[in-house]
């Protein structure tokens, strides 16, 4: 069903409509830049349109003439009390009781399909997100990103996409033969050896299992071997093992990926070469050699021929290499290739790094753009979202590094500590791209200062309700809407802005905004519920009133349904009650 925002839309385009037809309009004015959205202050009325400020000047009028031709219109729409022309020609729209008695039945009516959209048309969207080194475990430095991700994609297929979760494992580079490495080392350890772990291995106690594993598994067969006999295979065994790891720790967050895409495998398959020829033959890709770096040149620097990617013909500061000198793929040469293999199977791409990639952004951008440049609608959109690190803290100070992981904090300790919940729900109380303080004092703390507690106390307190109807024996009759007071219609048009909040959200890729709205919709919640502590006739529950307490619990049943949907988008579980 559509949304009420939407509803009125169309009423607003059917005014629009008539207005051409009956010459007061010039036809064929582009209307995407009209909008129909609640007004920053209340007080000026329900709905806000901005539709006489943008058709005015393509239409040769001045907007506060358009604006009194679409006024008496729109105020004689059945479900419109008034509408009125504020500043420069805005119209505000104020909507009749029962519009919003219809929409909270609505909301009752949906249960969890309250706010679920069709607005991604079932297009392919791969989000590709946590894409960790399989060096090591989970750390909390890939937590936000992970959770960012799991949350923007669940969003996406809530707002009618089809999403594809994919994990890219970087298999093929120096970071993993030095995993190979150390955990070379922690088989002769676990052969009798006394080792000392040298500056450049990985420390961690991790790789002592693995190495435990290969001693049971090959015995002294590669004890004293030349590095060619076991590195690719130890390196092979070792990833594999680190990304069981991986995917068991991203379980703890309820995480599980569709996809797990080998680096290794990309360049293996021929894929770079592919990528490449195409963009050799569209004379993207060609021999030559960089600009000299800016400021005052190295002594040995001297121009070497590469293979280079004409970046800059898609907004790229400069070309980029693709192949070495020696002919060896550079790092982008292989994810340009990957990235035409996802987009390959996806209308969309996004991806969620961390913020110390912001340099590259540019470049994937256009190879991107590049690559598919020729599709039959253009090349394919692409975004990058940028998600910064967060620092950990206990009470205010910075938490200690973990002996386990030799230099980090792990995520399955973090969630073992706080719950899935938690950590989750903090993941997404900043904007991806801002800096965030986990305190594992404050994100457990009963305040309304904490997001995660805030919310989860209003479901819980409205799941409480029927606990206490039913412990009082209270039989309520089918709820009478009419009953509800201009506080409690304030509270479902609050509510009713949820469908909105989901579409927009997922255009922009920011599940953030669902947590935030939750934050919001939580506080107006308790301000309601907190009425019963001054005047105990306003509580929600009256043994002596059944038929208002059924009109408020059928309210607060409503905004619960909400807060376990929007839960359900950032992959929380709503609490029945605290404890």
């Amino acid at each position: 069903m559509p949304t009420l925002h939407a509803r009125f839309a169309a009423d607003l385009d059917a005014i629009l409509d008539a207005l051409v037809q009956d010459g007061a309009l010039p036809g064929g004015l582009e209307r995407r830049g009209v909008t129909v959205e609640p007004p920053r202050d209340p007080a000026h009325g329900d709905l806000a349109t901005n539709a006489a400020m943008v058709l005015a000047k393509p239409a040769g009028t001045n907007p506060r003439a358009l604006a009194a031709l679409i006024q008496p219109r729109l105020a004689a729409l059945p479900h419109v009390v008034s509408a009125e022309m504020a500043g420069p020609g805005f119209l505000n729209v104020r909507l009749t009781d029962q519009t919003w008695r219809d929409e909270l039945a609505t909301i009752l009516a949906e249960t969890g399909d309250y706010g679920r959209s069709t607005m991604g048309g079932n297009a392919r969207v791969n989000v590709e997100y946590v894409s960790a080194n399989p060096t090591g475990p989970m750390h909390m430095g890939h937590c936000r990103g992970a959770v960012v991700g799991d949350a923007l994609a669940s969003l996406l297929e809530y707002a009618g996409h089809r999403v594809t979760r994919e994990y890219y494992i970087n298999d093929a580079g120096a970071q993993v033969q030095t995993l190979a490495r150390s955990a070379h080392l922690r088989y002769r350890e676990a052969l009798g050896e006394t080792v000392t772990i040298p500056e450049g291995l990985y420390p961690g106690d991790y790789l002592i299992p693995i190495g435990q594993a290969f001693a049971k598994e090959f015995g002294e067969r590669f004890r004293d071997a030349s590095e060619s006999e076991w590195l690719d295979l130890f390196r092979e065994k070792t990833v594999a093992t680190m990304m069981d790891v991986i995917r068991s720790d991203l379980a703890l967050l309820g995480i599980v990926h569709e996809v797990f895409a080998s680096e290794a495998a990309v360049q293996k398959a021929g894929k770079v070469d592919a990528a490449l020829d195409r963009l050799r033959a569209e004379g993207l890709v060609y021999q030559g050699t960089l600009e000299p770096p800016k400021g005052e040149l190295p002594d040995d620097w001297e121009p070497t021929e590469m293979t280079l990617f004409r970046a800059t013909a898609f907004g790229d500061d400069q070309d980029r290499p693709v192949r070495k000198s020696d002919g060896g793929l550079t790092y982008f040469g292989t994810d340009l290739a990957y990235h035409a293999q996802k987009a390959e199977e996806a209308d969309q791409l996004i991806d969620i790094w961390g913020a110390d990639h912001a340099g590259t952004v540019k470049r994937i951008k256009a190879a991107v753009a590049a690559l598919t440049a020729n599709e039959p609608g253009g090349a394919k959109p692409f975004d990058v979202k940028l998600v910064q690190m967060v620092r950990l803290l206990r009470a205010g100070e910075p938490v200690k590094m973990s002996k386990r992981s030799g230099s980090f904090v792990t995520l399955a300790d973090v969630v073992g500590e706080v719950g899935r919940d938690v950590v989750r729900f903090t993941m997404l109380t900043r904007k991806a791209d801002a800096q965030m303080d986990f305190d594992f004092a404050k994100v457990v703390e009963a305040s309304k200062d904490n997001p995660v507690f805030y919310v989860q106390y209003a479901h819980a307190r409205i799941r409480s309700l029927h606990r206490r109807a039913g412990a009082e024996g209270l039989v309520l009759p089918a709820p009478d809407l009419a009953l509800l007071d201009a506080e409690e219609l304030a509270l479902v048009k609050f509510a009713a802005q949820y469908p909105r909040l989901i579409e927009a959200a997922a255009a922009a890729h920011e599940p953030h905004r669902v947590a935030f709205y939750l934050y919001d919709l939580a506080a107006a919640f308790h301000a309601l519920w907190n009425r019963g502590n001054d005047d105990p006739r306003r509580r929600f529950l009256l043994a002596d009133d059944l038929p208002l307490s059924a009109a408020r619990l059928a309210l607060a049943d409503a905004i619960g349904q909400i807060v376990r949907n929007g839960l359900g988008v950032m992959g929380v579980a709503a609490a029945e009650e605290m404890h």
